[in-house]
């Protein structure tokens, strides 16, 4: 199991998911992933309490992250095997 960028996936990894528009779609912890399938394989548990306080010297826009994907082609999933 790989992530877009190559990196070997493990259940248990914390994990940002990008969806088609290279955007943030969901953020948490990787469970049930079974070995030797890179699509639509496991869970990813929610990591964030209901209610944050958010830092803005924390925080990006979601845009901004966008186009750090882009710059980076981490923004279009890689083609099928």
């Amino acid at each position: 199991m790989h992530y877009r960028n190559g990196r070997e996936a493990k259940n248990g990894d914390k994990v940002v998911q990008i969806d088609g528009l290279g955007r943030v779609a969901a953020i948490g912890v990787l469970y049930d992933a079974t070995p030797g399938n890179d699509y639509c394989n496991g869970y990813l548990a929610p990591v964030q309490a209901a209610q944050v306080t958010a830092c803005m010297v924390d925080c990006l826009h979601a845009d901004d992250v966008a186009a750090l994907l882009a710059e980076k082609g981490l923004d279009k999933r890689p083609a099928g095997k």
